[in-house]
């Protein structure tokens, strides 16, 4: 309601003595809070009005940098150089479903040779896409595309999560039997 009164009087003015208009004008005083910059932020969610600085931005909603723990790491030779020495990597995963491998060049970051149990070709001749004897077909599958693309090396990482045992062992083994070397990095 006080709003409106101020606009009424805004709008129209008050006549002075003598019939003269008289404009009325706001004070807004120039030193105090916030350097007398009339702020219209909506309302917070909680129903308590924030507090905005001089940039219009929220409390509490900062964004970290992001840095590394040690800027000075020292990088060394075989980290830099792993990627070029041997540049190809095989990736398996395997879910309650189905399984697939493919394999990857590290520097480019183009998969080279991909299988997988959900392929048509794959998916009608397995009984399932998630036992053993799939995951050893798929490891022989991939041989066979690995060499088309001239590839017969490749390095082996598992996740964190996973241990080289079971099918993940399975498709790796049938992989060196194949004929493609892979070295095995466990930590």
């Amino acid at each position: 309601m006080l709003k409106q009164v101020f606009g009424k009087v805004w709008n129209k003015g008050v006549y002075g003595c003598g019939g003269s208009r008289i404009r009325a004008c706001y004070y807004v005083p120039t030193s105090g809070f916030h350097n007398a910059q009339v702020h219209c932020a909506p309302r917070s969610f909680f129903g308590v009005e924030d507090f905005v600085d001089d940039n219009n931005s929220r409390p509490y909603t900062y964004q970290k940098e992001k840095k590394s723990k040690n800027p000075q790491k020292h990088v060394s030779f075989k980290q830099r150089t792993i990627a070029y020495l041997e540049p190809f990597t095989l990736d398996v995963f395997i879910s309650k479903r189905f399984v697939s491998a493919s394999i990857t060049h590290r520097v480019t970051c183009k998969q080279v040779a991909v299988a997988g149990t959900n392929s048509k070709d794959i998916k009608a001749a397995l009984k399932s896409r998630c036992d053993i004897p799939a995951c050893i077909a798929i490891g022989q599958i991939l041989a066979d595309r690995a060499r088309e693309a001239d590839v017969y090396t490749a390095s082996y990482t598992p996740r964190d999560r996973d241990k080289f045992e079971g099918k993940i062992r399975a498709v790796v083994q049938s992989l060196i039997d194949s004929g493609i070397d892979v070295k095995i990095y466990l930590d």
